[in-house]
């Protein structure tokens, strides 16, 4: 039996080294967690955000930190002529993206647009949550194919298609449903080449759930089996996975990520 010493390097679970990763809304929150994820796997980061330049700097810092590049783009994904531009920038950058994550939502619980009235709720939500994903992803899925690999992530809701009462919960499971249901059949489009999936958070401790109020709280610990707030690392852990080659027989599917909540 040889005694000689193996000296070679663990192999690492989800590597991601050397391939080149977009996240969109990835400043603050999921996004952000996502970036630095992906980041600590060993995949170079394009950080977007919509306006909030400064706190994308600091997440393409902290990219930067963990030893690989990143750069920051600010685009309104809302806007097909800014969505298109930051596409080809992208793009461009690595001559090529693996990984691409729809993570930029429209936030209207804690944003001036919490007092919007119902119609212009569901026209933001569709025109960034569903329109914008679903074009991004037609045509990033598109130039992945013709490189023969990649990777494209959706973000739903895990309530989304059982439903939750009142305004919010209505809105944000007609977009969602409509992500979600959109990611399995872009999974069929797309394969074998990319693989398509979507991350569905339950109650992820973010901007909201900070501030929420000890009734939400409670209903927040009741309602969850794991009897804790998920946290945006959470989320950030699943989707690395997802867009690593340990998971390369998933595609079109939608992955709860919500502590066990079923019902």
């Amino acid at each position: 039996m040889s005694t000689q010493t193996d000296t070679r390097p663990p192999e690492v679970f989800a590597d991601l080294r050397g391939r080149r990763a977009v996240v969109t809304g990835s400043s603050t929150g999921i996004g952000r967690a996502i970036a630095l994820e992906l980041a600590r796997g060993g995949a170079g980061v394009l950080v977007h955000a919509a306006h909030n330049i400064e706190a994308a700097r600091v997440t393409a810092e902290e990219v930067r930190s963990l030893g690989v590049w990143s750069e920051v783009v600010i685009a309104d994904l809302s806007d097909a002529a800014s969505r298109d531009k930051f596409i080809e920038r992208a793009w461009k950058c690595w001559d090529g993206v693996d990984i691409w994550i729809n993570n930029a939502g429209a936030d209207l619980l804690t944003t001036p647009a919490a007092k919007a009235d119902y119609a212009e709720k569901l026209r933001i939500l569709f025109e960034l949550d569903v329109a914008a994903s679903v074009l991004i992803s037609k045509n990033v899925g598109t130039r992945m194919r013709t490189n023969g690999r990649g990777v494209i992530i959706n973000i739903g809701w895990d309530q989304a298609d059982r439903g939750m009462e009142g305004d919010s919960g209505e809105l944000f499971a007609a977009s969602k449903n409509a992500i979600m249901g959109f990611t399995r059949s872009l999974a069929v489009s797309l394969a074998p080449e990319v693989r398509v999936n979507c991350v569905s958070p339950g109650w992820i401790r973010t901007k909201w759930g900070e501030n929420a109020s000890e009734e939400w709280q409670s209903r927040v610990l009741e309602e969850t089996p794991l009897k804790r707030w998920g946290t945006p690392e959470d989320i950030a852990n699943t989707t690395r996975f997802l867009v690593s080659d340990e998971a390369s027989f998933l595609t079109g599917q939608v992955v709860n990520v919500n502590g066990g909540v079923v019902r």
